[in-house]
């Protein structure tokens, strides 16, 4: 009689913590630092006023050391690369000191170094954090992507998924972002290495953007995987230098941005084995002020969203969607500008076939080197020159 009364209370006890988890779950979910990265400043700023939205500005983050690429954390966290290698962390919304074991080494020399950062779909089953770097061989490198699992601050088991190829003693156009999209894909990009021929060459991975598993073996299907001679892992071909890349949350198509060379920066759609052009058709022309070529469009070749020339020197990229806070936005385009110093914004048409129009916000401000819309619903951008990451907020968002 006494085991039965026992047995009874410890199931009145399961039913009663059952019952009362989901409220435990609820409260977790409204207090978690992932609600909002960083806290809301007491009061608004200064307000900047575009052409449909009124905003201020909050910095969120100083101190960082030439960042290049920045990626949110289920758990209300930020990683963030530094191009001579360093991947830092922010924690309850402040940068640490520590900085996180397990990066491999770079080649941080010009435009090389440890550039772009990506989190597994499944990130928070399989802790897989992606690194795009210049992987350095004596004194030649190229791009590499890599990945490894994150645990307190360590990047354990971290291995190299891809390597391109062949290396050179250039230090220039390494590319990249990495990008996955809705059916686990990995695409990212690698430059021309500043030799502009090699574009049109599908022995060799520069100039090109590239669709991997995200273990780093080539899918069957990739457009190029059955030509003799091609490199299997490419995705597209003719692109001169991809710095900025985002998943369309609409369409589900990666988009790009590129630098041309004096002009010719292009915006865009990238598809199962098309040509790009570079550089046989561009918008630009030499540094040296010689042209490059006389052709602006050739048949088989694809023409760009949108071209700006002269160049803006675009990094970063982000597509604002359904959002309730830009709703003015949604669907623009937004773009970091290195050389004009400025965020960029794009309008598409509905059938996202050309830019209707342009808008330069923050001209002036720094070399914005990455531009992310948050799992917060905030638009942060990086600034490369004053190291620091700011987010934007609506004039008339409710604090």
């Amino acid at each position: 009689m006494k085991f039965k009364s026992v047995l009874i209370s410890i199931c009145f006890l399961v039913v009663m913590l059952f019952s009362y988890q989901p409220l435990l779950t609820a409260q977790y979910t409204q207090d978690k630092p992932a609600n909002y990265y960083f806290s809301l400043p007491s009061e608004p700023g200064e307000v900047i006023e575009s052409e449909d939205l009124r905003f201020y500005l909050d910095t969120v983050v100083e101190g960082l050391d030439s960042p290049w690429g920045m990626v949110f954390l289920p758990d209300g966290s930020m990683l963030i690369t530094e191009k001579s290698g360093t991947l830092r962390v922010v924690e309850n919304g402040s940068l640490l000191d520590e900085t996180v074991l397990g990066v491999p080494d770079v080649f941080d020399r010009n435009q090389g170094g440890l550039l772009d950062i990506a989190l597994h779909p499944d990130f928070e089953e399989n802790r897989y954090v992606y690194l795009a770097y210049s992987i350095p061989t004596g004194n030649e490198a190229h791009t590499a992507i890599g990945r490894g699992v994150y645990n307190d601050y360590v990047l354990e088991n971290f291995e190299v998924l891809f390597e391109g190829s062949p290396k050179t003693r250039r230090p220039f156009h390494f590319g990249s972002r990495i990008v996955f999209d809705n059916d686990g894909y990995m695409y990212f990009a690698i430059g021309d290495r500043g030799e502009m021929e090699t574009a049109q060459d599908l022995t060799n991975h520069s100039g090109k953007t590239f669709r991997l598993y995200d273990d780093g073996t080539v899918p069957e299907d990739n457009p190029f995987v059955h030509e003799d001679g091609a490199m299997p892992e490419i995705f597209t071909l003719g692109n001169r230098n991809i710095q900025g890349m985002t998943l369309h949350p609409g369409t589900g198509e990666v988009w790009s941005n590129e630098h041309g060379p004096r002009g010719g920066d292009e915006i865009n759609i990238i598809r199962p084995g098309l040509n790009y052009g570079w550089p046989e058709i561009t918008h630009g022309i030499d540094y040296a002020g010689s042209e490059i070529t006389p052709d602006t469009a050739a048949p088989g070749m694809e023409q760009p969203l949108h071209h700006w020339t002269p160049s803006i020197a675009p990094s970063g990229m982000a597509i604002i969607y359904n959002s309730d806070r830009y709703e003015n936005w949604n669907g623009d385009v937004f773009n970091g500008a290195l050389a004009q110093r400025h965020l960029n914004r794009i309008v598409v048409d509905e059938n996202h076939e050309h830019a209707v129009k342009e808008e330069r916000l923050l001209q002036g401000i720094a070399r914005i080197r990455d531009v992310r819309f948050a799992p917060d619903g905030f638009l942060y951008i990086m600034e490369e020159s004053n190291g620091r990451i700011i987010r934007l907020i609506p004039e008339n968002f409710e604090h």
